[in-house]
């Protein structure tokens, strides 16, 4: 069974995220077949545009952490390694996946995003790469990890809201709804859930009518644009100190305590904010 399925429907390609037993969630598989997907609609004359989405309830939970956290270090596992670490092999496995990620930006043909349920943590650099996002009003996307653990490597935030508004959801680690993302400018539109399906095609069937040159060449304008900004160098800086934010102390502790007592209750003591990684035990209320 593909992790990542495409379909060619009229001139829309479709590529969707096809792990619903996880919420779509990341393993070493699927940045290889969503590229590989991406690859195959733009191979195709006859695809105007690409209907990025996920099978399930979410769009994408962000890497599986039952494997990547939860599991003891070393051996398959290529996110923690045995200390002492060695950076660069980090970096390359880890850029190794933004570049796969990114075919979505690099993509000829434009693509739109479909995002319901989640697309947080990684779920949420997938959907940065694509051209517009259109969310359920009660979706949520946010990149938690930025509290510890992650530092998101496509470093798409700050192209799409300015750096104020990054620093707001990068300092904090929030997830937010559809509504929210809308407003900040991070997302094109917010639907109400039983609208989703029509906005996204009815937006994806009006692209579809234009010539295939005409929107490749709109597309390379804009993202060299983005380009000429650094974007390359700050995905570099941003991949490198991914790496560092898995390997420093509380990193580390991060990944101990999602070994001791599940992946799950690590999270929720990461996002309500109620453990010191840096001492490694709860907080002490005021």
């Amino acid at each position: 069974m593909p992790k990542v399925t495409y379909q060619k429907d009229g001139r829309i390609g479709r590529v969707t995220l096809n792990r619903p037993e996880v919420m779509n969630a990341i393993d070493d598989d699927v940045p290889v077949e969503l590229a590989d997907c991406v690859g195959r609609a733009n191979a195709d004359p006859g695809v105007h545009v690409i209907v990025l989405a996920g099978a399930g309830e979410a769009f994408c939970a962000g890497y599986d952490l039952t494997y990547y956290a939860q599991a003891a270090s070393g051996g398959g596992n290529n996110i923690t390694q045995d200390m002492p670490w060695d950076p660069m092999k980090d970096f390359a496995f880890m850029m190794r996946n933004t570049e796969l990620f990114m075919s979505i930006w690099r993509s000829y043909r434009p693509v739109i995003c479909k995002v319901h349920g989640y697309a947080v943590a990684g779920g949420s650099d997938i959907a940065l790469c694509a051209d517009m996002i259109v969310m359920s009003t009660d979706a949520r996307i946010g990149y938690m990890p930025t509290r510890v653990w992650g530092c998101p490597t496509t470093a798409m935030w700050v192209y799409r809201l300015g750096p104020e508004r990054a620093k707001r959801m990068l300092f904090t680690g929030d997830k937010i709804t559809g509504i929210e993302a809308e407003k900040l400018g991070l997302v094109l539109k917010a639907v109400p859930p039983d609208m989703l399906d029509a906005e996204v095609e009815a937006l994806a069937e009006r692209m579809a009518t234009v010539p295939v040159n005409q929107l490749m060449m709109q597309k390379l304008v804009v993202n060299q644009a983005i380009e000429a900004m650094g974007l390359k160098n700050t995905q570099l800086l941003a991949t490198v100190f991914d790496g560092i934010t898995r390997h420093s102390p509380e990193g580390l502790n991060f990944k101990k305590r999602a070994e001791t007592v599940g992946w799950k209750e690590a999270v929720r003591d990461r996002d309500n904010g109620t453990w010191d990684w840096t001492e490694n035990r709860p907080i002490n209320p005021r």
